[in-house]
């Protein structure tokens, strides 16, 4: 297909994502796994899924034997050009207001979640003790 030495852009080989033409972009270098894709023990879909993208962290997180790593070479065409490849961005959470500053309005609520379940209990004892004496 093409040279070892050719350097292809993610835009390119993401135009490989389909059963007759599939590409994958593994550490850095660019694989044609067309005809791997009946032989995959994983099943086509696994590759497939995994076009568009850099796959690494897909391909390294299955924990691939020495022997899969080394078929890997039959199916090498280049090398992708890192600057086409998107960074992964950073998750971060969006900070969370605090909850309750007035202190009043704390004291309040606690004293609620006390007084609630006290109040609850002693209506208990007083129809228990009320259907007893009837």
């Amino acid at each position: 297909m093409g040279s070892h030495g050719k350097v292809y852009t993610l835009a390119e080989v993401s135009t490989h994502n389909t059963h007759k033409d599939c590409w994958l972009v593994i550490n850095g270098k660019v694989y044609d796994v067309t005809k791997f894709l009946e032989d995959h023990p994983g099943g086509d879909d696994v590759l497939l899924s995994s076009t568009g993208k850099d796959a690494t962290d897909d391909f390294e997180d299955i924990g691939h034997s020495n022997t899969a790593r080394a078929m890997m070479d039959e199916y090498f065409i280049g090398k992708i050009d890192a600057a086409t490849i998107p960074q992964k961005v950073k998750y971060t959470p969006p900070k969370q207001p605090h909850y309750n500053q007035d202190k009043t309005s704390e004291f309040i609520v606690r004293l609620l979640q006390f007084l609630v379940p006290v109040a609850i209990l002693g209506s208990a004892v007083a129809v228990r003790i009320y259907t007893k004496a009837a």
